[in-house]
């Protein structure tokens, strides 16, 4: 290690040029690597959905639920099979072992379910898909004094609007109910013409559709010919012909039912504010941005709210993305107050650009750590962000050492370049393999296995990128930094609070030394003197821990809880 020392040493333009590189490389990169609450997760779950509408939770297991689990129970690759038997549906959830490939196992699960030939006559078409994971982004309330229709509409158009804008692909309507046309016809009408409600149906079912009839061969080329009747809205089932006298007048729909063409039955209301209100909500899924995401629907927001008819509001409800934005800012804070804090404490003892040059290790670290996201699959998420709080006050520690020992060299009468070198290559060895113990500990979690493996794993990398920095900031660039500052003594003479400034340092400086040598060490002593009792005091601290642990005294959670801003109230 001495050898590479001594060159970047003796070459602060290399030092500088790979400081550079780090920062210039780091500021690119942050303006490209996309921002996300929660990183994707492949959840690795297929879920089939069997709509057996009228159905009683017995009738579904029964007849649905139990006839998939027989038919998918074969499937390789099947971790565990849970079913749910509701009122109307069947759902069955197939979790894959890790290492499955879920394309393979998803068609052939949808391949064994669409075989099944025993369903009752009511279910509706199977539904098999993949799970997979998605992230809110924000939630625009449309609220005002309207109908259900008219918000529903309004909400309908602002989906399809944001749904276009560039970098959005998952936008839905929430809390409105699905439309319904209904067509009600009294027992009494029925007798007085004749009718069964299955003619009545059987007559819609004929009338509403389209229809493809083949092709006719003309001289100018080929003429397609297909029927167009489906039927979308209730005005358009009017005129359907349910049946035809034999004079020759038919009965319409219309004149023998009731058509209403509404919504669902249902017990779903949304108010926001007190008003009526529908809700859009915008996802943030794959490569999307969910800063850019805020910014394009807060602006869209901003623009459409002018178009509104009168009464009617927009307000964006929820914003993922300020968690988001809260942690960052958390994360600037802290770096910034630890470097303020780093650079005061190390300026006391140390001279100011020693002390200078030691806490800028943390900001070239961090931009070196940013610049290898994009080729490690990294994104700047919650848990990246937490990953680097947490490593924050580790990332110094090396620097710090470093720094310490090359100053009691240049105290010792050395020039600066041969304290850099010598002052480094002593703790060279302790400082890498105390960062690499930091490292063996962090490494079990980059290889967690499971969906939890897959979230705070993306800590450990991060953790050890950033640190793997740190060695190469604390033992190539930082030395030759301080072989070539510029010494204080030689300001000395032209400022006097400087050269005052420098004999407080070489006294707070020789008290820290003092203390050292004669309370610490005098201390060190006697318990190299007295070994077992130390042992004995360690172990028994360690034993204390362990049984206020066991005993339940230390409570063991595996996410601490944490104030929410949102209230959520159930009333039953």
């Amino acid at each position: 290690m001495r050898p590479l020392i001594t060159w970047f040493v003796g070459n602060p333009v290399a030092a500088n040029l790979l400081m550079m590189v780090f920062i210039v490389s780091g500021t690119l990169a942050l303006t490209q690597i996309r921002q996300e609450e929660f990183p994707p997760i492949d959840l690795g779950v297929v879920q089939v959905t069997v709509p057996y509408l009228g159905a009683a939770p017995e009738e579904v297991e029964a007849g649905v639920c139990l006839r998939i689990e027989e038919a998918v129970e074969g499937v390789q690759g099947i971790f565990r099979m849970t079913s749910r038997s509701s009122e109307g549906v069947c759902t069955v959830t197939v979790e894959l072992d890790s290492g499955t490939d879920h394309i393979h196992a998803l068609n052939e699960i949808k391949a064994r379910v669409d075989a099944i030939s025993t369903f009752p006559a009511e279910t509706e078409r199977p539904v098999v898909s993949l799970l997979t994971t998605r992230n809110e982004g924000l939630e625009i309330a449309i609220t005002g004094e309207a109908d259900e229709r008219t918000l529903k509409e309004l909400a309908l158009a602002i989906r399809e609007d944001i749904a276009a804008m560039e970098g959005i692909s998952l936008v839905e309507v929430a809390y409105v109910t699905a439309d319904e046309i209904s067509i009600e016809v009294s027992e009494q009408t029925l007798r007085r013409h004749g009718l069964t409600i299955d003619q009545v149906a059987d007559a819609v079912r004929r009338t509403s559709l389209d229809l493809p009839g083949g092709t006719i061969r003309a001289s100018g080329g080929e003429i397609l010919v297909r029927t167009q009747g489906q039927a979308y809205r209730g005005s358009e089932f009017e005129d359907i012909v349910v049946f035809s006298r034999a004079d020759g007048t038919s009965v319409r729909l219309n004149e023998i039912a009731e058509i209403i063409d509404g919504f669902q039955e249902g017990d779903t209301q949304a108010r926001f504010d007190g008003k009526p209100a529908a809700m859009v909500r915008v996802y943030q899924v794959g490569n999307e941005d969910i800063i850019e995401i805020r910014d394009r629907v807060r602006v869209y927001v901003d623009e459409a709210r002018e178009r509104m008819p009168d009464g009617i509001d927009l307000v964006i409800w929820q914003d993922a993305s300020e968690e988001l934005q809260a942690r960052i800012d958390i994360l600037v804070g802290t770096a910034v107050g630890g470097l303020a804090l780093v650079l005061l404490l190390l300026t006391l003892p140390l001279q100011f650009r020693l002390a200078m040059w030691v806490a800028a290790g943390i900001p070239i670290a961090v931009f070196g750590t940013i610049a290898v996201f994009g080729a490690a699959g990294i994104t700047i998420s919650t848990l990246s962000v937490v990953a680097f709080i947490l490593v924050l006050g580790i990332v110094v520690d090396d620097a710090i050492v470093v720094g310490e020992r090359v100053f009691a060299h240049e105290r010792h009468g050395k020039d600066q370049i041969t304290a850099a070198i010598e002052g480094t290559s002593e703790v060279a060895v302790p400082v890498i393999f105390g960062v690499l113990t930091t490292i063996a500990a962090f490494i079990p979690v980059m290889f967690t296995p499971g969906h939890i493996g897959q979230m705070f794993s993306i800590i450990g990398y991060v953790v050890v990128i950033c640190l793997v920095f740190s060695i190469v900031e604390s033992q190539l660039i930082l030395p030759a930094h301080l072989a070539h500052r510029r010494l204080p003594d030689r300001l000395a003479h032209e400022h006097a609070a400087l050269a005052a400034w420098h004999r407080f340092q070489e006294g707070l400086s020789d008290r820290i030394e003092r203390f050292a040598e004669e309370t610490y060490g005098h201390a060190l002593t006697r318990v190299l003197e007295w070994r077992y009792l130390a042992l004995a005091g360690g172990a028994g601290v360690l034993a204390l821990t362990l049984a206020l642990v066991l005993s339940g005294r230390i409570e063991i959670q595996f996410m601490p809880a944490v104030e929410s801003d949102r209230i959520r109230a159930t009333l039953v």
